[in-house]
């Protein structure tokens, strides 16, 4: 993985100088975090003694589940002559290179080299590939990037939805860099024009919103509201609705839709697989036991949302290879730039080994869509 990116004096973006009419930034595709959770994938995609192949976080790495059902990840090279390890095997306790026969347990080091005679003696235990930190909660696997400290902090987890499976999951990869599918994850303003459909909102149905925003972990918070008037797919869900919205480094969107006693949760997580594509997944949880019967229905809305947002992001790239210094407005874009604050702050209190100072305040933006 790239070395951490926790100079105090770069981050995330390069001013460009600032006007009247909004602020001008460039984004840094290089530029993720290490020391955070990234989302890897559902936990149902790691069965017990399948090794999967991914690359994340600009490496290629196997995702391994042992017969005891303990997930694991290794680097995808094995240390003797550099072959992939996922061209070997896995019998459900150690990885098997396919080129000379050299194992590896869960922990990345080495247990046997077949070649060795008895009288040979070699320390192959000292032999080891990279291991990478592995959490799994509420039927997602995270992989930690960057150095690892001595506690690492528990993964990522959805609100009020302990115990409750998984419903929907999708995953597409954009041909972006990560900060792009981020600030266009939480972008406010472009629903109306990229998510126009019979089925959500139309661009007549635009209008003016008013949303209060406080500072919540490592991000920020959408407080509770009443959905908007022309989202008509929260209407599936029927009753009372509340919606509350939290984004989070290093790219997360968590929305809490609440139905009486019911809760619909929708996670969003932005995971770089290198400097110029992304992986993005929505997974989606319920409460209701009658929405089960529109689980097709749900899978395909969100391949239909997750699609129009990566047909925008790879039109992008075509302006983007300009490199052109990006115009960020207030009040639509103003989640994009505490998104470059927060990133900011997270290098610099880094480098600087004290706790991350969060630089969002509570306000009340505006915007039509």
């Amino acid at each position: 993985m790239p070395e951490p990116q926790a100079s105090p004096l770069s981050g995330p973006l390069q001013q460009s100088g600032a006007n009247d009419a909004g602020e001008r930034q460039q984004a840094d595709p290089a530029a993720w975090l290490d020391g955070l959770w990234y989302y890897a994938l559902p936990s149902s995609q790691v069965k017990p003694g399948a090794m999967v192949t991914r690359t994340l976080l600009g490496e290629t790495l196997i995702l391994c589940r042992t017969s005891e059902g303990e997930a694991f990840a290794l680097r995808d090279i094995c240390p003797h002559r550099g072959i992939p390890l996922s061209c070997g095997s896995f019998d459900g306790r150690e990885v098997t290179c396919c080129y000379h026969g050299w194992r590896f347990d869960r922990t990345g080091h080495c247990t046997a080299i077949p070649s060795l005679t008895d009288d040979q003696r070699f320390e192959f235990t000292k032999i080891r590939t990279r291991r990478f930190p592995v959490a799994e909660a509420q039927g997602n696997l995270w992989i930690w990037a960057g150095a690892q400290p001595d506690v690492l902090p528990p993964p990522p987890q959805v609100p009020e939805m302990h115990g409750s499976q998984q419903r929907v999951v999708e995953t597409q990869e954009f041909p972006c860099a990560l900060d792009h599918a981020v600030i266009g994850l939480m972008d406010p303003a472009h629903g109306p024009y990229v998510h126009q459909s019979w089925y959500w909102r139309s661009l007549r149905s635009a209008h003016e919103k008013a949303k209060r925003f406080v500072p919540s972990d490592l991000g920020f918070t959408m407080a509770r509201h009443k959905p908007s008037r022309n989202a008509a797919a929260y209407k599936l869900l029927g009753g009372d609705l509340e919606t509350e919205i939290a984004f989070r480094l290093p790219g997360l969107r968590i929305e809490t839709i609440t139905a009486g006693r019911h809760r619909f949760v929708g996670l969003t997580a932005v995971t770089p697989i290198d400097m110029n594509r992304t992986q993005v997944t929505q997974v989606m949880y319920w409460t209701m036991p009658w929405l089960n019967l529109l689980k097709p229905v749900a899978r395909w809305l969100a391949r239909q949302f997750v699609g129009q947002d990566r047909a925008i992001v790879t039109q992008q790239q075509r302006g983007l290879a300009q490199r052109p210094a990006l115009l960020l407005i207030d009040d639509a874009d103003t989640q994009a730039k505490w998104y470059y604050a927060c990133k900011r702050e997270f290098a610099r209190a880094a480098a600087e080994r004290r706790p991350f100072v969060n630089p969002v305040t509570e306000q009340v933006l505006r915007w039509r869509s």
